[in-house]
């Protein structure tokens, strides 16, 4: 690698080494993370996910032992040896080596093959792959297994694939063998019989992982360009390495509560009569639904910012009759900005020099909606002002959310060329580098301007992203389809999104694409009630898939689950206030608690709703029982109150109508009245679900909207249930002005 290690320096929290070929660093963060730089293009880091400075005082030793150098804190040890191989070590034990022996190669096809693969319509961009320019390779002992990583297609562990990060528009069917999809997040956790860490590579050029496919011996990381920069994260379990990273990356803020409600959406609403005739109809069958999004068409011929009121009306007036029935609207938002001079957002940008451009200064012009089409460079801070201050056309009419689209970015003219030059921040760049954070600055764009213009906590979603985003926006997965398969892959991936730091993250219940079923649409939306974003959202051309479209059976099982996500929103509540302390996601894996437990490893058809509630939903066409894993301890039937003995199997009854739920031992839910859409009515009253077993419970509340509640505006209520079946509550804070006037226990099993 570097060749031999010639001297080292320590410069308060860093260690500077000095190699034959080469400068590189190693600097404790905290006493649990440290950070492995070589800087091949860059002398600092430049980091989109990482803000501010992350690095604390910590105590630590330096040690020169011959063959190697140690960095120790209490909790982690880096051994840096020649050629910059870097081993970390817990309690005198190893946890991860460096590999020393070398990447094995597979083969290059010949030319014949390539040929003979191509003309038959095989894929063959998976060939041969050479060392890359930037690379770090780590020993595997045989029991690692591998999650994070955000939206990848597959299963829970990610053990034995390979893996791309480059944002990715795919709209065909992505099945377990795509190495890219929408978001980049290069954030892997290993998880080992004795050990488990994260490591977090900062780059944002095109990577690959590789996870043993190549070979048994090693796992790797590689990128096309920039810095080795990546940071190791120890600790005693996995809530502590997903707490590491998304101390880095930062954490899912606390949303407005009316975001946690049911969304419904389609690509075809093609006028306003159309959405209120939708929102009407949730009405009148008192299905719940807080949200309407507005798609493409409302804009005038797909200019950003821009309203079709010959289909759409007045969009002050369209939108305040949404409100008057209780709907508040989201509406989509692409970056490409079209090619029109006298259409102002163009112009404007052509003036203020926003726009991306080709190497020899021209405005760089693909295609996405609006037919020829210029992208914001929203690596120049100047850029990001701009359109944060232009969601002001869109709060000033009255819309509550902004969805982010095509945003990889997206082009239907072939991918953008690597040499066109954006931004970052202070310097030129490429496409090349700037490609995988266009969504990430985009949304940070959008929440900023949202932040500013209402003072509310910004609702933006996004379908392309980075690592950190998390900070600025929900996530969906993107186009998927009505197929089975997928509805069976939302529970790794949005498990996989939650363990990566994008805990507010939903799949398009029913499937975008093809045509969905009545059995699919009952299974999909009992995974939708327990998913962070709950949207049913469908594509132009599927046939339509609101529930009454499938009849009376499906519509009553349809509210059956919109309810009880209702019910169930101060839990959720309480979970999001949670994660903004902890980065614990709302959906978890049950992995993530129950680390020690093998029968967790490659659980990809159950999860957790935070550590109460184990959900184990219907997947399979046809199926009506279901197989269930519960993890050690005393768990209870969350509708009957049955009492289950942990750690081992059960078939359970799961007609169609049924998804198997289970609370632990001693747990309290809260639980509001079932209302058409938040704040119908003040919720005035707590319901405590109690379910038998010693346990202690801390509620929260707040106003739901703004963010007094960072200045101390909230209510903190604890819960203590005894062995006896007792429960006594105490106020921990009192901040908010407008506690429950009554809060009901109702106790379920014995």
């Amino acid at each position: 690698m570097l060749g031999k290690r010639l001297d080292y320096q320590v410069e308060e929290n860093k260690i500077h080494f000095f190699f034959e070929k080469e400068e590189a660093f190693l600097e404790v963060i905290t006493e649990s993370i440290m950070n492995v730089f070589v800087p091949y293009e860059t002398k600092g880091h430049r980091s989109k996910a990482i803000e501010g400075e992350k690095a604390v005082r910590t105590d630590f030793e330096v040690k020169d032992c011959g063959s190697y150098v140690s960095v120790a804190t209490k909790q982690l040890e880096a051994r840096v040896y020649d050629g910059f191989y870097v081993d970390f070590y817990r309690d005198g034990k190893s946890i991860c080596e460096d590999y020393r022996s070398g990447r094995i190669l597979r083969p290059l096809l010949s030319e014949k093959s390539l040929e003979v693969l191509k003309a038959e319509g095989h894929d063959v961009s998976a060939g041969a792959s050479g060392s890359y320019p930037v690379q770090t390779v780590k020993k595997m002992d045989g029991d690692e297994k591998f999650y994070g990583l955000g939206d990848k297609t597959g299963f829970l562990n990610k053990r034995d694939y390979e893996y791309e990060n480059w944002n990715s528009d795919i709209p065909q069917a992505h099945t377990d063998s795509y190495r890219a999809l929408y978001k980049s997040i290069p954030f892997l956790i290993t998880l080992k019989k004795e050990s488990v860490y994260g490591i977090f590579f900062d780059n944002t050029y095109r990577s690959y992982v590789n996870l043993g496919k190549e070979n048994q011996a090693y796992f790797y990381y590689g990128a096309d360009a920039g810095n080795l920069d990546y940071y190791f994260i120890a600790g005693d379990t996995m809530p502590d390495i997903v707490g590491g990273y998304t101390y880095l990356t930062g954490r899912t803020p606390l949303p407005q509560l009316w975001t946690l409600g049911y969304h419904q959406s389609r690509w075809g609403y093609d006028s306003a009569d159309c959405i209120k005739k939708v929102a009407g109809k949730y009405r009148e069958l008192d299905i719940p639904c807080d949200t309407m999004h507005f798609d493409i068409d409302y804009m005038d011929g797909y200019r950003v910012f821009t309203w079709n009121e010959k289909d759409y009306g007045d969009p002050a007036g369209t939108i305040q009759e949404l409100a008057d029935e209780g709907f508040k609207a989201v509406c989509i938002i692409d970056p490409g900005v079209k090619l029109d001079p006298g259409y102002e957002k163009y112009d404007e940008g052509i003036a203020g020099d926003y726009f991306a451009k080709t190497p020899e200064g021209e405005v760089y012009v693909n295609a996405v909606w609006p037919g020829d089409s210029v992208y914001p460079d929203f690596g120049q801070p100047k850029v990001r002002k701009w359109w944060a201050e232009n969601q002001k056309f869109l709060t000033d009419i009255g819309v509550a959310g902004v969805w982010n689209d095509m945003n990889e970015p997206a082009s239907f003219h072939g991918e953008l060329p690597s040499d066109v030059v954006f931004t970052d921040e202070d310097q030129k760049s490429t496409h090349a580098a700037m490609h995988n954070v266009y969504g990430h600055l985009m949304s940070k764009a959008t929440y900023e301007g949202l932040k500013e213009q209402t003072g509310k906590r910004p609702f933006v979603i996004t379908r392309a992203c980075y690592a950190g985003s998390q900070k600025y926006t929900t996530v969906w997965t993107g186009d998927n389809q009505s197929l089975w398969s997928h509805l069976q892959m939302a529970v790794p991936q949005l498990c996989n999104l939650g363990l990566s730091g994008l805990a507010f993250a939903g799949t398009d219940v029913g499937g975008f694409g093809a045509d969905c079923t009545a059995e699919l649409l009952c299974r999909w939306v009992q995974v939708g009630a327990f998913s962070p974003l709950f949207r049913n959202h469908s594509s132009n051309g599927s046939i339509y898939q609101e529930p009454w479209q499938f009849g009376e059976k499906t519509v009553d099982i349809y509210r059956k689950f919109v309810e009880l996500r209702y019910r169930l929103l101060p839990y959720l509540y309480d979970l999001f206030a949670e994660c903004e302390k902890t980065g614990l996601p709302i959906m978890r894996p049950l992995v993530l608690h129950y680390e020690k437990d093998e029968n967790t490893w490659n659980l990809n058809d159950e999860f957790l709703v935070g550590e109460h509630l184990v959900v184990a939903p219907v997947l399979e066409q046809g199926q009506t029982k279901k197989m269930v894993y519960l993890p050690e301890g005393i768990w209870y039937d969350f509708n009957t109150g049955k009492r289950y003995e942990g750690k081992q199997y059960y078939l359970v009854d799961a007609p169609l109508d049924t998804c198997p739920m289970f609370a632990k031992a001693g747990s309290m839910i809260p639980a509001y009245e079932v209302m058409q859409y938040v704040g119908e009515k003040p919720y005035d009253t707590l319901n405590m679900l109690v379910f038998p077993g010693e346990g202690t419970y801390v509620h929260y509340q707040d106003n739901g909207s703004d963010f007094a509640y960072q200045d101390g505006a909230y209510n903190e209520y604890t819960f203590t249930q005894q062995e006896n079946g007792e429960v006594t509550m105490k106020m921990g804070k009192e901040g908010y002005d407008k506690p429950y006037k009554k809060i009901e226990y109702i106790f379920v099993g014995k």
